[in-house]
């Protein structure tokens, strides 16, 4: 359906049917990942990707999310890529340190590759923050991903 006249939409496609989806989860922060991984498995699942479909790699912390995602992006194997983890608020400067990197990392291999990354890494001010965003950001991450395969399957 058109919002404007005479103009067409591509519509929100959500079936994950056939669609190869490779996550990468940092392992720091272990009970927000999971919580994570959770959600967002069990919401690929919903969304009809098969599970021999989904590949899992851990990662020790959230530096090392951005060059498994481009490992994982050049082997040519995924429709989109999802990242997982936590960076939660210390002390000192390196919660700014490794938030930026890590988010701008994820970016740049998105644009690089071509290839959807549905960026599900929290960064917040303390354990609560990120317990209570995990499930919806999970599932988010999840429905990110497959709407942005198919939406650049439509476009080529």
């Amino acid at each position: 359906m058109a919002r404007y006249d005479n103009i067409p939409e591509f519509e929100p496609d959500l079936n994950g049917q056939g669609l190869r989806i490779g996550i990468v989860m940092s392992r720091f922060n272990q009970d927000v990942c999971e919580g994570l991984l959770s959600a967002c498995t069990a919401e690929l699942l919903r969304l009809n990707v098969a599970p021999d479909l989904i590949r899992i790699a851990t990662v020790p912390g959230a530096l090392e999310i951005p060059l498994t995602l481009q490992a994982m992006a050049r082997s040519g194997r995924y429709d989109a890529l999802i990242a997982l983890g936590a960076v939660i608020r210390g002390e000192t400067y390196h919660f700014e340190l490794v938030s930026n990197e890590m988010g701008t990392g994820i970016t740049r291999i998105g644009l690089d590759t071509g290839l959807p990354i549905a960026n599900g890494v929290l960064t917040t001010e303390d354990d609560d923050q990120a317990l209570s965003r995990m499930q919806e950001k999970g599932s988010d991450c999840a429905r990110t991903a497959v709407e942005m395969a198919r939406l650049l399957r439509m476009l080529k």
